[in-house]
């Protein structure tokens, strides 16, 4: 079904079809626009499903139906509005139907930007709360006191602002701020996935500063708000604190790659920094054994995805012996433990020359040396050779190759 035969099916029936939320704002910013998300006014439940029979039902809370439109599962949700009476974004009490209203429904959604509908089949913008003003103006505005109700929208606004580069109006932070305690018995799973999307914008940073001033870092992520004040010796870090490191970090991996995983690696990399004992500030020695302790406790409270623990455990605990190695046995060593990690070599580059500013020589040719070492196989072993000393000729043989391949690389600079 095309979309023109569903907003005729819909107009037949006596209701109006919209198309509503990011889709109509990424339209006004002239950008490539996501998934459409439909909104039905003037039509009750019962009249859709004779229209639509075969259209599965998904929401729980309101309905939402599944209807297949261009190709695409599209959702298709009723005009709703909702009364607060509990806490958390599940307390809530919603009425939808045949009277509930166009201006209704935009007026309990979060902020002006995402406020608005377009009207189909005619393509008019409904705007009653500001919203295009505020696309222009790249700003980020709530519609009303409603936004609070919601706590989780307080990190959506934080990762918005880091999306699109808008700025958070006052009214914004403050009712942000207002979120503060119900968005500490948020459900993990939430928080979470508010972290996996603002990783994945150009600039991070940007969402866990605005965190930090609206009073929320603390009550979502408390490692990241450690890390606030830590001071770092000057002269290697002129940036400042151990937070404002981390966000260089995590700013300078999101350049280079869109990895979400290195990116996540880059952000955690120093948390160990944050159990510094204030009698050694601004040093840190061993913050890459603490580190490893505050990603496990992160874990027990949010369960991380399997491959951002293991690789954070890994980054955090060689993000310093990386950039120092200089014996041919480490260097060998570590090299094989980055290709047996859950990152690619290259996520493992990013994070170390974004903490270092740049990499030691062995790194830059990590995957030319580490191929030569996987060449090595206990199968080439010498015959007479049995048991554990197989797999120390094995080694043996893989430090040869890393140095053989160091000593071709430099007659080769030097020719």
């Amino acid at each position: 079904m095309t979309e023109k035969d569903f907003v005729n099916k819909i107009r037949t029936a006596g209701a109006r079809v919209f198309i509503v939320g990011g889709w109509v704002r990424d339209f006004l910013r002239q950008v490539p626009a996501h998934d459409k998300d439909y909104m039905v006014a003037g039509i009750d439940e019962e009249t859709f499903q004779q229209v639509f029979p075969h259209a599965p039902r998904v929401g729980k809370a309101f309905p939402v139906y599944l209807v297949d439109i261009d190709g695409c599962h599209a959702e298709v949700a009723f005009a709703r509005k909702e009364e607060k009476q509990g806490a958390g974004y599940r307390g809530f009490s919603v009425e939808y139907g045949r009277n509930v209203t166009l201006e209704e429904d935009l007026y309990r959604r979060d902020t002006t930007i995402n406020s608005m509908a377009m009207e189909l089949p005619s393509g008019e913008i409904f705007d009653f709360y500001g919203g295009r003003e505020d696309v222009k103006q790249g700003i980020i505005r709530p519609v009303s006191h409603h936004f609070a109700e919601d706590p989780v929208r307080a990190l959506r606004a934080a990762r918005q602002a880091a999306e699109f580069h808008f700025t958070l109006a006052k009214e914004t932070k403050e009712a942000m701020t207002a979120c503060r305690e119900e968005l500490a018995e948020e459900p993990a799973e939430r928080l979470l996935q508010e972290l996996k999307r603002a990783l994945l914008t150009e600039k991070p940073s940007l969402f866990f500063r605005a965190l930090q001033e609206t009073g929320l870092l603390a009550v979502t992520f408390p490692e990241l708000a450690a890390l606030i004040g830590k001071t770092q010796p000057e002269a290697f870090h002129p940036e400042g604190d151990a937070f404002a490191h981390t966000m260089l970090v995590v700013d300078t991996v999101a350049a280079e790659t869109d990895s979400l995983l290195a990116r996540f690696c880059g952000l955690v990399h120093d948390l160990g920094k944050g159990e510094t004992p204030a009698e050694m500030l601004p040093h840190h020695y061993d913050h890459e054994v603490r580190g490893q302790d505050v990603l496990k406790r992160w874990n027990a409270r949010m369960t991380l995805p399997k491959k951002w623990l293991q690789a954070g455990l890994f980054v955090i605990s060689q993000h310093m012996r990386a950039a120092r190695l200089n014996k041919a046995g480490k260097i060998a060593e570590l090299l094989l433990k980055v290709a047996a990690s859950p990152m690619e070599i290259a996520d493992f580059q990013a994070v170390i020359r974004a903490d270092h500013h740049s990499l030691p020589p062995y790194l830059e040719e990590a995957p030319a040396i580490i191929a030569c070492m996987q060449q090595v196989n206990g199968s080439q072993a010498p015959k007479s050779l049995r048991g554990a000393a197989i797999g120390d000729w094995v080694r043996n043989q893989q430090v040869k190759a890393y140095q053989n391949y160091k000593y071709h690389k430099q007659g080769e600079t030097k020719l």
